[in-house]
């Protein structure tokens, strides 16, 4: 059985989207949460993963860290589930969609920072945050038009692409950010999954961080 060691679920973003693909899979997994604001949260991680990060997947001795190396050890172990794309096009979009969202979009993470359970509040613009917004929405918006006959994803089906933008979805709702209709509809279809669903529960249960 797979151990996913994660952060906080309201305020650890890369946590999500492991998680999320493991419940969409319906894959029996031990869940070990480390409290991000302790004094010995360092220490923790440390000892889960010398790289001092998490989440971190445990698959008897092998560990896998980094959440976009965890979902692509997933897909490899359930083909069948198709967490990408089939058509090989379609798959490095995709992947290339994913690798953006993974290593960009600094001045969005900074501004609307992964707040489960803060009350919808208004942000505070800026030129550069507006085009991180306003390139999310245009991947938005083209993926749900080449795909929407195919379902209420991105690429049809929920793929590693939505799980991805899951906590984007969480930053846009909880910050009130404006979105056209087909990039609200998408938002509100990913926060409205049963394991989303759940996320924000367990997330509402916990402690807030200090400060």
């Amino acid at each position: 059985m797979f151990t996913l060691i994660i952060g906080n679920k309201n305020y650890s973003p890369w946590s999500l989207p492991p998680w999320l693909l493991l419940k969409t899979l319906n894959e029996p997994f031990k869940e070990q949460q480390i409290d991000l604001y302790l004094s010995d949260s360092k220490a923790r991680i440390l000892a889960a993963n010398p790289a001092g990060k998490v989440p971190v997947l445990v698959d008897d001795k092998l560990r896998v860290w980094d959440s976009l190396a965890i979902c692509e050890y997933l897909a490899e172990c359930f083909p069948a589930a198709k967490l990408w794309p089939d058509d090989p096009k379609l798959r490095a979009t995709a992947r290339s969609i994913v690798a953006e969202l993974h290593s960009g979009f600094e001045v969005l993470r900074h501004s609307l920072s992964m707040d489960i359970s803060l009350k919808q509040i208004d942000y505070e613009s800026s030129p550069a945050l507006e085009s991180d917004i306003a390139r999310i929405v245009s991947i938005w918006e083209t993926q749900r038009e080449r795909h929407i006959a195919d379902g209420a994803c991105l690429f049809g089906r929920f793929t590693i692409v939505d799980a991805f933008f899951a906590s984007v979805c969480t930053r846009f709702q909880t910050y009130n950010v404006a979105l056209p209709p087909a990039s609200q509809a998408y938002a509100r279809h990913i926060l409205s999954l049963p394991a989303m669903q759940e996320w924000y529960r367990a997330a509402e249960r916990e402690r807030r961080r200090p400060g």
